[in-house]
């Protein structure tokens, strides 16, 4: 029988950017939430997964569409920002569910794996349901689940709804994934299957 893998990668927020524009915002970003949450300043994170299912190796994560091209395993897409903001490629994102495909932050520093226990069944549930997600708008709280909702909502979302126990995915020391949660809402919401406990939250 062939092996399936569930790999989820933590990416530092801002890797691969040349401008160093959304590393920057992004520690903006969380020195105003940490203020307001009166708590120190954690390193900011983004995830995808590398699955391997039936002999084959598929890439997921969300990105701007503008960042693609070509054939990339595009499943489906969503605003960015303001639902009317859609409209336009560069206030769109995209979920990727990319055979054989390549995620380029991966190659940066400081990108840490965890692998996530899985079976075929889970695996093949995972990437069957990349095309459902739900594509609300990427930084609000449209979901009404506590928090933001962009790529770490993706991951979440794609692992609870799959049935895979996300109990020992953990964020990297003095790390935060904003959106994680509200992806593990969601997805509480919506399946039938067994709820694991979620970390990856940090303070």
């Amino acid at each position: 029988m062939l092996e399936s893998r569930v790999a989820l990668h933590w990416i530092p927020l801002g890797a691969g950017d040349g401008s160093h524009s959304v590393r920057w915002n992004g520690r903006v970003f969380e020195m105003l939430s940490a203020r307001h949450r009166h708590r120190p300043p954690c390193d900011l994170y983004h995830s995808a997964l590398i699955v391997h299912s039936d002999g084959v190796r598929y890439t997921i994560e969300m990105a701007p569409e503008w960042t693609g091209s070509g054939n990339r395993g595009v499943v489906c897409t969503g605003p960015v920002g303001l639902r009317g903001l859609g409209r336009s490629p560069w206030f769109r994102y995209e979920i990727r569910r990319w055979q054989d495909g390549t995620i380029p932050d991966l190659a940066e520093e400081h990108v840490t794996r965890v692998d996530v226990a899985t079976d075929p069944e889970r695996a093949r549930r995972l990437l069957d349901l990349a095309p459902t997600f739900p594509t609300a708008t990427w930084g609000r709280d449209e979901q009404g689940a506590g928090e933001m909702w962009n790529s770490n909502s993706l991951i979440s979302w794609l692992l609870v709804s799959s049935g895979h126990d996300i109990s020992t995915v953990h964020v990297p020391a003095r790390g935060r994934a904003p959106g994680w949660d509200a992806g593990v809402v969601v997805a509480r919401r919506q399946t039938t299957l067994p709820i694991h406990d979620q970390p990856a939250s940090a303070p």
